[in-house]
């Protein structure tokens, strides 16, 4: 007798949990950032000549070692230097070239250039996104007049496009390095 009436519990019981509903929306992807160990700098002086490299290397991310920051030379006043800036996954081998993902997202990156007070020089990015907003994986670098100074590059993912300023840009900061330049 208790059969009969438990073979009806048990069948009420598989119903209810097949009439639920599954949620079939499609879950939204998340584009998550990439780690960058390595940001390095190459500045071509326009009309030939020995180009600069600045870099940055950090593969512990926040761990406790501070990053290596490497300057190959002074820039020279009254030069223009057509520059380009890479950036690399080293955590683990082969390194990932982090640079193509970012150019491949623009429309979702960009860099800026802060020039620190003392530091004569103008910076301004020459490669875009779809919409012809700043990108800034490549630029041009004018080196005004001697003097010397704090130049920084931050990337950001996700900024509030079109803007020139960083104060403002919204997003994440993907990377952001900071090189003592001097001009002679």
């Amino acid at each position: 007798m208790k059969n009969i009436f438990l073979l009806p519990a048990i069948l009420f019981t598989l119903l209810l949990l097949g009439s639920c509903s599954n949620d079939d929306d499609t879950p939204e992807l998340v584009n998550e950032e990439e780690l960058i160990t390595t940001l390095t700098v190459t500045l071509v002086p326009e009309g030939g000549g020995t180009s600069i490299t600045l870099s940055t290397q950090d593969l512990d991310g926040d761990g406790p070692d501070e990053p290596i920051i490497y300057v190959s030379s002074n820039l020279s006043a009254g030069v223009t230097y057509n520059g380009s800036i890479s950036l690399l996954d080293e955590s683990s081998r082969p390194a990932e070239d982090i640079t193509e993902e970012v150019e491949e997202e623009a429309d979702e990156h960009q860099f800026f250039y802060t020039v620190g007070s003392g530091l004569d020089v103008t910076v301004n990015a020459t490669n875009f996104d779809s919409d012809g907003n700043a990108l800034g994986t490549e630029f041009s670098l004018v080196a005004n007049g001697v003097s010397s100074g704090i130049l920084t590059f931050t990337l950001r993912h996700e900024p509030n496009k079109p803007t020139d300023n960083l104060a403002t840009a919204g997003g994440e900061t993907d990377i952001e390095a900071s090189f003592t330049i001097s001009v002679e």
